[in-house]
Order: structure tokens, then C-alpha cells, then sequence
């Protein structure tokens, strides 16, 4: 079952009409929400981040936060995993001829689940791959819009290389992957490229910060260039449906020969101790 524009229907069965902005502009927001034993994990960081999407767009919230809870509880309810990753779809809405400009709309707005998979710590010790690319999207990366070329083709490259991720370089500093955010160790300091808007902020992010600080990580919110990355200790990304994974290899170069650090083993220890 998904939810469509204010009813709980079979996915087979839900159709948006062919004049959706989100289908011929990808006008829209989208939201990940993880699920842990049938509980939404962080969702008031999650739908304030909606928010602030829907208001940089100018699109008007169609509910409150205990409607959102009500809707989304449902769509958890009819899932048989106990883990889920709850995908949230928020469009402009529907005009009646293709046209860059629009009146006001009512927004098309569909939910639905998928199981909850990320790696185990077994898994994810045996450390992934990655490689770089230029960053060529837009100047706006902090809005989590449904316009997601750029980082389709980047994650399809990335695929053909047998790689997890592609890490993404603007002016020779990292920004984030293309669907994560990255991390560097190097000297027992944690860097990650401040906020702002040429990353996409995660609550995941947040939540590795927070497991960086309890495990008494120096943290600094800065840039870093390429050249520090291949150089450094330990190199991470993370999102909400991998959590916390290790990148032991960018490009052809091998992070910390090939191996998986310590500091990633004590955060992703941490991290699981708040999903749990």
C-alpha cells in the first residue's frame, strides 16, 4: 500500500496525471525517513528538513506534523519489515498545459515504504570503493529537490566502475557523494564540508557528528581538498539508508592501505546504540 493525494491505495494502482510539474520539470521535494523496529527514527528532524525544502521552493505544507505522523504511521503499518525507509514525494502540483510559470496548485503528494537494509558491521568492515567527480550541480544543493539528474549519472558511473560512491570535487574541495555525505580522519580529527549550499545537509550527518563527539572525536566542520582525502587516516560517507560505511579505496588509491580504521569501528558502534 502507498499513500496518493490523501488515500492508502495498492502502488499498481497510483497514477499522477502527465501534467505533474514534478514529472516534466522534477518541480517537487522529496524526504527519506528511517524506520527502526516500527519506529520513525528522528522524524521531527526529518520534517523539519521537509519544510525547509517545501519553503525554498515556495511550496505551501499540505499538513501539519501530527497529520504527517498519522499518514506515515499508516504507510509503516502495512509493511511486514520491521525496518523501513519511508520515501516522501511532494510536487507542485498538476497544470493544465506544460508551462515554466504556474498559478497556485494543489500539490501531489505520495508516500510509500520499501525494508530497510544497510550493511552489517560484518559487511560493511570489508570497506567499499569510490570514485571522484567533477561537481557540476546546481548552486542550491541544500533544498532535497526531486531534480536529481546530475547525481544520477554520477551514481550510474560510479556503478559501472564497481564503485560504491562517487565523490564529488568543486574547486579541489569535497563537497559530499552523490547520494552522501563524506568524512575524513586524518590525525584523530574528524573534517566534513560545513553547512550551507553546496552540500545537502543529512540528519544522518548529524546523527555521525553526534557519535564522532560521545566517542571523543575533535570535530571540524571544514573543507578539505582532495589531495587531504587521499592522504588521510579514514574516509566515510554516509546517508539514511547506509548509515555509516567505510570508503577504503578512491579512484586507484587505497585509504589507510586498504584497511578499515578504528574510528570508523568505535562511531559506527555508537551510531547503532541510537537507532536501537
Amino acid at each position: 500500500m502507498v499513500f496518493l493525494n490523501g488515500k492508502f491505495i495498492a502502488k499498481n494502482q497510483a497514477f499522477v496525471p502527465v501534467m505533474d510539474r514534478g514529472f516534466l520539470f522534477g518541480d517537487g521535494v522529496y524526504e527519506v525517513i528511517p524506520v527502526y523496529n516500527r519506529k520513525l527514527f528522528r522524524l521531527d528532524a526529518h520534517l523539519n528538513r521537509l519544510q525547509e525544502s517545501l519553503n525554498s521552493v515556495a511550496i505551501k505544507s499540505p499538513y501539519n506534523v501530527n497529520e504527517w505522523l498519522e499518514i506515515i504511521n499508516q504507510i509503516v503499518s502495512y509493511s511486514e519489515h520491521d525496518n523501513q525507509s519511508i520515501y516522501l514525494q511532494i510536487t507542485r502540483g498538476s497544470g493544465t498545459k506544460r508551462a515554466h510559470t504556474y498559478n497556485e496548485l494543489n500539490p501531489n503528494i505520495y508516500i510509500e515504504s520499501n525494508p530497510l537494509h544497510p550493511r552489517s558491521q560484518k559487511e560493511a568492515s570489508e570497506g567499499f570503493s569510490a570514485i571522484t567527480r567533477e561537481d557540476i550541480r546546481w548552486g542550491r544543493c541544500d533544498i532535497k529537490s526531486t531534480s536529481l539528474l546530475a547525481n544520477i549519472l554520477y551514481t550510474q558511473q560510479a556503478k559501472q566502475h564497481s564503485a560504491e560512491e562517487a565523490i564529488l570535487i568543486k574547486n579541489n574541495k569535497v563537497t559530499e557523494g552523490a547520494t552522501s555525505n563524506v568524512f575524513l580522519i586524518t590525525g584523530g580529527t574528524l573534517y566534513t564540508h560545513p553547512t550551507g549550499t553546496e552540500i545537502l545537509s543529512g540528519i544522518t550527518r548529524d546523527l555521525i557528528l553526534e557519535s564522532a563527539n560521545s566517542c571523543d572525536i575533535i570535530i571540524k566542520e571544514n573543507a578539505f581538498t582532495i589531495d587531504d582525502m587521499l592522504s588521510g587516516d579514514e574516509v566515510w560517507i554516509s546517508s539514511s539508508t547506509r548509515e555509516v560505511i567505510p570508503i577504503t579505496k578512491v579512484d586507484h588509491n587505497l585509504i589507510n592501505n586498504g584497511e578499515v580504521g578504528e574510528h570508523w569501528k568505535r562511531v559506527y558502534k555508537h551510531y547503532h546504540k541510537l537507532t536501537n
